[in-house]
């Protein structure tokens, strides 16, 4: 949740919708919930009830609430559509469509995963952290073959990403992550040994979230600068 301080740093409805964000994204509201009232909202976020209203019309704007007036079952804003999933869609139509240079799509990857970690370290119980780890368990088994093994690989680093908590740059990693699975896999028919290069990405892998569980933020996007960047750097070796 964004905290009242956290709040007076931003201006105008911006607060409330990264609250609104930051509540979605935890899980904590979700599609045909209703949002707090406009009172109640604006004493938690220390922000007037105008701003709270100019937060609402954007949203609806958005198409991601709807508002209800009177005292039945329709009052109230209800969330009526996650405020990524337009824009996931859109992005994973663009992406199919065409091949992403390996270098554009590490540059993009580093921006986003380095910067998601830091925040997920502040947030070590969050449940896609299990998830994460729940995957990297997968990828031990002795029999995955290089395309099950990227598959994980990929769904590894979206949970990384969401569990920090901000929907747009899940929803960007989401709409890359066929994209990241299909450029890996190409790169892969360039190495001379796949097995080695497994064993030392699992342990890449191993140290990323051991930081992010420890967290320690900085030490977490330094590790998953350097295990993306090197990556590509192999396989620029022996392309």
């Amino acid at each position: 949740m964004v905290g009242p301080q956290e709040v007076r740093s931003l201006s105008g409805y911006g607060a409330v919708l990264r609250h609104v964000e930051a509540e979605l994204s935890a899980g904590r509201l979700g599609v045909g919930q209703q949002l707090p009232a406009e009172r109640r909202l604006a004493e938690e976020l220390g922000v007037s009830r105008a701003t709270v209203r100019e937060a609402i019309r954007v949203l609806q704007a958005m198409g991601v609430v709807r508002s209800g007036v009177g005292s039945g079952p329709d009052a109230g804003t209800t969330v009526i559509a996650d405020p990524a999933g337009g824009l996931g869609a859109a992005l994973r139509l663009h992406l199919a469509t065409r091949r992403l240079p390996m270098a554009d799509l590490v540059g993009t990857r580093v921006m986003i995963e380095s910067h998601s970690v830091r925040a997920a370290a502040a947030r070590p119980d969050h449940p896609d952290l299990a998830r994460a780890a729940e995957l990297l368990a997968r990828m031990e088994a002795p029999d995955l073959d290089a395309d099950a093994f990227h598959q994980l690989d990929a769904d590894f680093h979206v949970a990384l990403t969401a569990a920090a908590g901000n929907a747009v740059n899940t929803a960007i990693m989401a709409a890359l992550r066929d994209a990241i699975h299909r450029t890996v896999l190409d790169a892969v028919q360039a190495l001379p040994d796949w097995s080695r290069t497994a064993v030392r990405l699992r342990r890449e892998h191993r140290s990323i979230l051991r930081a992010v569980r420890a967290g320690d933020g900085d030490l977490a996007a330094t590790r998953v600068t350097r295990h993306v960047e090197g990556f590509h750097r192999e396989w620029v070796r022996h392309a």
